[in-house]
């Protein structure tokens, strides 16, 4: 697990105090002298906890961000619209994905072009003004939306394997992914294939196949003989982003070698 770290926005409050006497009756007849007095000021501690994906931080506002056991993906701008958080934090220059889950909010940069110390700031402006607003985090119809992409994964009458392969999930893999900023949400199991979509710090990672094949898969293996292998799947919203980010590449490979030749 990384390191730490820990920013702290204080909030001062006042209100006023009436230092007119109340003893007789008269006094509640004059004029009532106001005078602001300060309270100690409520402060939000914000922390960050670095992830095994470089290009992602976890960021730990000290208040409930999602209902528990829930989490929430918005791979592209166009998928948080639903979420006045994670529009706001796309509205960044440099944010590629958020990941909401019940304590904590994964921000995904574009690439190591983007520095921390230069978005970080802004993500920790952006966090403190909003969880202050009273705003809600997401709409039903984020969830809703989330429901529809696994309705291909849901099944009324599951079978034994699959119901032991959501339980190792649930108890077993997604507590550790969680806790590197990502998750694993199942999405099927067919002829000893199980399809696991990754999300979050573990959407760009670089490990995330080694994860998948030598953590996942072998942890199922284990625990449930019919299963043959692991496979990750993306949904169009993740092919999209991925077609776009080998354009981007192959355009700065191109620039480079352009200003090699000269």
């Amino acid at each position: 697990m990384g390191p730490i770290g820990q920013v702290a926005f204080s909030i001062p409050m006042t209100f006023k105090v009436s230092v007119s006497s109340l003893r007789t009756p008269a006094a509640l007849l004059a004029p009532r002298v106001c005078a602001p007095a300060l309270l100690p000021a409520r402060t939000m501690f914000i922390q960050t906890q670095e992830t095994p994906n470089p290009n992602s931080l976890k960021f730990l506002p000290g208040r409930t961000v999602l209902e528990e056991g829930g989490t929430l993906d918005f791979p592209t701008v166009a998928t948080a619209q639903h979420s006045p958080l994670a529009k706001l934090l796309f509205r960044i220059p440099g944010v590629r994905s958020v990941f909401l889950a019940p304590n904590f909010i994964t921000v995904t940069k574009i690439d190591d072009e983007v520095e921390w110390k230069v978005i970080k700031p802004e993500i920790f402006a952006t966090l403190m003004d909003f969880f202050t607003s009273g705003l809600p985090v997401v709409h039903q119809a984020a969830y809703d939306a989330a429901d529809g992409r696994q309705d291909g994964a849901e099944s009324g009458d599951e079978d034994e394997v699959v119901a032991m392969i959501r339980e190792l999930l649930d108890t077993r893999i997604r507590p550790t992914v969680q806790e590197d900023g990502g998750d694993i949400v199942f999405m099927g199991f067919e002829d000893g294939v199980v399809r696991l979509k990754m999300q979050g710090s573990c959407t760009s990672c670089p490990s995330s196949v080694v994860t998948l094949k030598n953590g996942v898969q072998n942890m199922l293996q284990f625990y449930v003989p019919e299963v043959v292998s692991v496979e990750q799947v993306m949904d169009e919203a993740d092919e999209v982003i991925e077609d776009e980010f080998k354009k981007f590449e192959k355009k700065i490979n191109d620039d480079k070698s352009k200003s090699e030749v000269k």
